[in-house]
């Protein structure tokens, strides 16, 4: 580390704590430093720590300057000069540009001249070729992995990527109850929910429906008649948009959220099977195992002929 200033140690090996500290400490998604507060105090005092070694480190040169005759202090100022001027970095330029000095181009003229203008022989500069190089093992890698062993291609990752996504959907709809619709909707069954959907039932409903849903204005909701769908996607789609138009019930979704639109509707099923103390006549058509089933009934028609 000798060969950089000190605006370039400090910032460098702060960052290489940091970088440890956020990849052993598991935060979630912050920073390791806002999740915990006591990892932002530690990498506080890291940058003190470093700082005050710099300051250390200054103090001494100052104090071993004050010591040296003046030709030693000329010779060492030369040689930090120097070391900060990064001369590693312009001889690496000049090995991957591989230019002849202007002293030695007379070496590599060649013959030609263009009105006066003259060409010279230089090599391909290496930066060029190593990438040249570079490119050819890229393309018979790329070759290989992708046209003759048929690996994942930006296609296949996508796809796999959007199938995880759904998963991940459904995995987050289970545990987030109100993004719940008519096409995802399920039977509740848990006692929470359908004491939630009681209370709300009790709110809302009894005054159509009767407090043992035997039915008043609205229909009867023991027995197995349904206007509209006796499944759970049935009565939520009911109690979300309402009931038939002009003499149904209003929708409720502007009042209720899904996850209560979903615990009344579970709660409206239990009493299937129920006996009220005045039901109400039946209505609509026999919903049985999720299938409508339309009774009818059958008029037997005399077809004699009479002479």
């Amino acid at each position: 580390m000798k060969y950089f200033p000190s605006w370039i140690r400090v910032p460098f090996v702060f960052f290489i704590i940091f970088a440890a500290v956020e990849f052993f400490i598991d935060s979630g998604e912050k920073p390791a430093f806002m999740e915990y507060p006591v990892v932002l105090l530690f990498l506080f005092l890291v940058l003190l720590i470093l700082i005050a070694i710099e300051a250390i480190i200054g103090a001494l040169e100052n104090i071993m300057l004050h010591k040296l005759d003046e030709e030693a202090k000329a010779r060492f100022l030369a040689k930090k000069e120097h070391t900060y001027k990064f001369t590693w970095i312009t001889n690496l330029y000049k090995k991957l540009a591989g230019g002849k000095p202007i002293e030695e181009e007379g070496e590599i003229i060649l013959d030609h001249n263009y009105d006066g203008i003259k060409e010279l022989d230089n090599n391909l500069p290496p930066w060029w070729l190593y990438g040249f190089y570079a490119s050819i093992i890229f393309g018979a890698i790329y070759l290989l992995r992708f046209h003759v062993f048929d690996g994942a291609n930006q296609y296949d990752e996508l796809a796999t990527e959007l199938a995880q996504a759904k998963i991940d959907i459904e995995a987050y709809k289970k545990t987030a109850k109100n993004l719940v619709d008519v096409n995802t909707v399920t039977l509740l069954t848990d006692a929470a929910d359908l004491s939630a959907g009681k209370t709300i039932f009790e709110t809302n409903c009894v005054a159509c429906h009767m407090a043992d849903g035997g039915g008043g204005i609205g229909p009867n909701l023991t027995d197995k008649y349904w206007i509209l769908g006796g499944d759970i996607k049935g009565v939520f789609k009911t109690v979300s948009e309402g009931g038939r138009s002009g003499k149904g019930m209003i929708a409720w979704k502007q009042q209720l959220k899904p996850l209560e639109m979903a615990q009344v509707s579970s709660y409206v099923l239990t009493f299937q099977g129920t006996t009220p103390a005045n039901p109400k006549v039946a209505e609509g058509d026999i919903w049985e195992n999720d299938n409508v089933k339309i009774e009818t009934t059958t008029i037997e028609i005399d077809t004699t002929i009479t002479n």
